[in-house]
Parts: C-alpha cells; structure tokens; sequence
C-alpha cells in the first residue's frame, strides 16, 4: 500500500472508510482527557473528517494531515469556508480559523511541527496501514509528539485471516504493545459491530468485528 493508493481511493471516491456524522466514541469519551480550552489537536491521516470541526467547536486549535488534497479542499468547501493556502516546507498548508491542515506525507512531520500539540486523535490512520507500516508509523509518532502529549484512539479488531485490508485489525495486545512505553492505555468501550448497517464486512466473510475506543494518559 503506497500514496498512489489512497490518491487513486479519493480520485473514485472510494471512501467507505468516511464518516458522515460525527463519531460516536469522540462524542462520549473526549472530555475525558480532560483539555484544556485552546489545546492543540493532532488528527494524522484525517481525510474530510467532521471530527475536525467538531474538536474546533470545541474550543480546540486542530492539526489535520491528509496525502490527498482533494480531501482536503473538500473538506473546507463543504462547510462554506475559503481557506487561506501557504507551503511549509514539503507540505501545502490549508487553514481557516482554528482548523488547519497539512496535505503530503504524515512521515515528512517533524518535531517543530507538532511541538504545540497537547493531544491526538486517532480514528482512522493506525488501522488504515498494514503490519509493517504500523511500526514505522507509531515510530514516528513517538518520536515527534511532545512526552507529554494524551489522545483518544479508535481502532477496529477481527480475525485479520478473514479479510484484507485496509481497514487492517488492530488487536489490544498490539495497542499495548506498541504505546505503553509513552502512554496508561485504558480501553474506555469495546462495541460489537458486526450487524446490517455494516453489510459490507458481513459479505466480505468476518464472524467478529469490534470497535475498540482508548484513552491514553501521558506518563510524565
């Protein structure tokens, strides 16, 4: 899996992956993290996600980062918003009020770039990558975020043998695994969602799919 991929995803607009409501885990478990009015979000991989506004109604100042530009001016046109474009360094940067967001390569992030991010939001970027990328993504996002960053992350979990992805089952043995030397990882709602309004999976052969829904403290 590879940029032209995800380019090719919105270019059809194959977006099954997009929501058109507001997610429902972000609504019920935000205030948790307990943020401060003002906080700077990073959202990775965060498409034309009404998450994004909705963390800005918040009273959050939000970071998207997004491979497609399409997704990205979509997301600003939807709303009637004309946002003010510039290029820093290898990205092309769209921002409107407290929203902004990077288009290009989340790995090309650096550590000036999110120095001011007090949290993340992750619903769609760790399960959107296969195994391999997974580690170079946690990697990165490790090595960049400030220590003591907290965030709200939403996987999906199923027998990965009985479909291919994207989205890639991401178990809670690997959320562990890989974040709990940053992050106290507690599972906030685990949800059965395999029923008819997603069909889809049903078809494609899954017998379990869960939603999973975690809070994740800074250690520091």
């Amino acid at each position: 899996m590879d940029e032209a991929f995800w380019q090719r995803r919105w270019t059809r607009n194959e977006i099954g992956f997009h929501l058109n409501e507001i997610n429902p885990y972000l609504r019920r478990h935000w205030q948790s993290l307990g943020l401060a009015h003002g906080s700077r979000v990073l959202v990775p991989l965060c498409g034309k996600s009404l998450d994004m506004a909705w963390l800005a109604d918040q009273g959050h100042s939000v970071l998207g980062v997004e491979l497609s530009e399409r997704a990205v001016e979509d997301f600003f046109a939807e709303r009637g918003l004309v946002a003010d474009v510039s290029v820093h360094d290898k990205f092309k940067v769209f921002r409107s009020g407290s929203m902004e967001i990077f288009c290009g390569d989340f790995f090309a992030l650096n550590r000036a770039d999110v120095a001011d991010c007090q949290a993340i939001y992750d619903r769609a970027a760790l399960i959107a990558m296969p195994d391999g990328m997974r580690q170079r993504y946690v990697e990165h996002l490790l090595s960049i975020l400030p220590p003591s960053s907290v965030g709200l992350l939403i996987t999906l979990d199923y027998p990965q043998e009985q479909m291919a992805g994207p989205p890639f089952a991401v178990g809670e043995d690997e959320v562990y695994r890989w974040l709990s030397s940053r992050w106290n990882i507690e599972l906030l709602e685990r949800a059965n969602v395999l029923d008819e309004s997603n069909w889809k999976f049903l078809q494609r052969g899954l017998t379990r799919l869960d939603e999973c829904c975690y809070r994740l403290d800074s250690r520091e």
